[in-house]
């Protein structure tokens, strides 16, 4: 995607000053030459000034603006990778004018500003002189919604939060409740996806001590995991479904801790009625 400096910047660059072809070299060995003078200059400015950093800074100034001149200045801005992103919060993050020295420009600075939007994982920024600034970026993949004192937040599979309101198009993905669930949710959401009809059916995972996940189903039944052995316990709820049909029952809980049997609660009432035990 090819992204230009800003709309709001629309006003009319500055002309720069036209150098004859024959010119240029000469020009671009004199700027080496201010540069190699730095040294000289900035001791006379010290003197002068008293201030280091002032006149280091007048110096590069001067120098940086000799290099717009003579053409190497911020053109175009490209961007790679951006979906999510708002475009509004790349441009503040880039903070880059057309015009700019092209070599004042910090690609790390640029770099650790992206990363700290939301959405963005991950960045990478060059100079391509003599006028465009490339930005590829990686953006976080969402996993799952978290529910976190009372409100949800949108997660990625490092857990780190991507956004906090306007999530009704995550909908579709499991809710983790638990202060570390989204540490152990990769994992688990790795395995639930090896039964695809039964994972479509997970509505939220609940992390119980730290230590192991309750699975709440889509028709409101309670599937208690064991701590270990996670993986045989869904394929043994798999065959039950396929076999028996369990989720369609009237039934409150599936219990797969124990390795060597499962324990079904069915609803209270529908015990009375019918005069069943309990299924184990």
């Amino acid at each position: 995607m090819r992204f230009l400096i800003s709309d709001s910047d629309k006003r009319r660059p500055r002309r720069r000053r036209s150098w004859p072809k024959w010119l240029r070299p000469a020009a671009l060995g004199l700027a080496a030459a201010a540069v190699l003078g730095a040294g000289g200059y900035g001791a006379f400015e010290v003197w002068r000034a008293g201030t280091i950093g002032a006149a280091a800074e007048r110096l590069s100034r001067g120098v940086l603006f000799m290099t717009a001149d003579l053409g190497l200045s911020v053109q175009d801005v490209t961007v790679t990778g951006r979906s999510e992103t708002a475009a509004a919060d790349m441009l503040a993050a880039i903070d880059v004018q057309r015009g700019t020295p092209i070599l004042s420009v910090d690609p790390e600075a640029v770099r650790q500003r992206l990363k700290r939007l939301s959405w963005v994982r991950d960045a990478r920024v060059e100079r391509r002189l003599p006028g465009v600034i490339a930005i590829a970026i990686e953006e976080r993949v969402p996993m799952a919604l978290w529910q976190r004192n009372g409100k949800l937040v949108l997660v990625d599979r490092e857990g780190a939060i991507v956004l906090r309101s306007g999530l009704d198009r995550f909908r579709h993905l499991v809710t983790l409740v638990g202060d570390d669930a989204p540490k152990g949710a990769p994992e688990l959401l790795a395995l639930l996806s090896t039964e695809p009809q039964l994972e479509r059916r997970v509505n939220a995972a609940i992390r119980v001590g730290e230590r192991r996940w309750n699975l709440q189903m889509d028709n409101g039944i309670d599937v208690r995991l064991p701590e270990n052995d996670i993986a045989a316990a869904w394929a043994q709820l798999a065959v039950l479904e396929r076999e028996q049909k369990v989720l369609g029952r009237d039934v409150v809980t599936i219990d797969l801790r124990l390795p060597d049997r499962f324990v079904i609660r069915v609803n209270p009432d529908q015990t009375k009625r019918k005069g069943s035990p309990k299924q184990t």
